[in-house]
């Protein structure tokens, strides 16, 4: 029989629980307030949700993915790189990317948020310049003039007043655009191995048998022999530097 020490005549078990239910709420948040810790938790579950849409609108992810697809339409292997093994590619590029970036962000808001001299809402607003410096190094001026003018907002005097709402559309479509310029400069000798393998087996009158039984073997050898992986990526990787 375990015997219960403390309990006085006529306490009531309420009266005993009041004091450790009060320690409880006090332990929920620091100095008492516990509002703050459920607000910090909503806004760092609402960040995890959105980080696959981050990770394509403010990172080298699409400029990456676009021209690995264009790759491989111009390769005329329809599956192979396979989709995960190109995105995974692109993902392991981005980190590479943007771990310099993520080291910024780091110092400037999270080391805060953790020393508990901000809160959810303030790491934001802290992390913000890192990356914002990071998008307009490769936005193009004249999608922030567009974005600008649709937001209807006063041409900025320093790159630091340009809303994020600006910037990040603006980013989004200089990296399409220069993804597919690479894209298509990247198409191009191969298109030539296919228009001359279709004039050889034309011209031979090889009707029956498709050039691009033809010319998808060349193409992949030529690719094999360059050290295209090699080459792209390098020229990827310079293209942000």
């Amino acid at each position: 029989m375990v015997a219960f020490t403390g309990w006085r005549s006529g306490e009531s078990a309420v009266a005993i629980l009041r004091p450790a239910h009060a320690a409880g709420l006090n332990w929920m948040a620091p100095g008492g307030v516990s509002g703050s810790v459920p607000w910090n938790i909503v806004v760092l579950l609402t960040l995890l949700t959105l980080l696959p849409a981050l990770v394509v609108a403010v990172t080298p992810f699409t400029r990456l993915l676009v021209v690995f697809h264009f790759l491989r339409q111009a390769l005329g292997t329809q599956t192979a790189p396979s989709n995960q093994t190109l995105i995974g590619l692109s993902l392991v590029l981005t980190y590479f990317l943007m771990q310099p970036v993520g080291a910024a962000i780091y110092q400037a808001a999270i080391v805060p948020f953790e020393q508990g001299r901000t809160d959810a809402l303030g790491a934001l607003a802290r992390g913000a310049p890192p990356l914002r410096h990071f998008m307009l190094k490769y936005t193009r001026e004249k999608d922030l003039a567009l974005f600008l003018e649709l937001a209807q907002a006063p041409r900025p005097a320093r790159p630091e007043d340009v809303p994020m709402r600006v910037v990040v559309p603006a980013y989004i479509v200089s990296e399409l655009k220069t993804g597919f310029q690479i894209g298509v400069a990247l198409f191009l000798p191969f298109l030539v191995i296919d228009l001359v393998v279709a004039a050889v087996t034309t011209s031979i009158g090889m009707l029956q048998l498709p050039p691009v039984v033809i010319s998808t073997p060349l193409k992949i050898l030529l690719f094999v022999m360059v050290d295209g992986w090699n080459l792209l990526v390098g020229s990827l990787m310079k293209s942000f530097t």
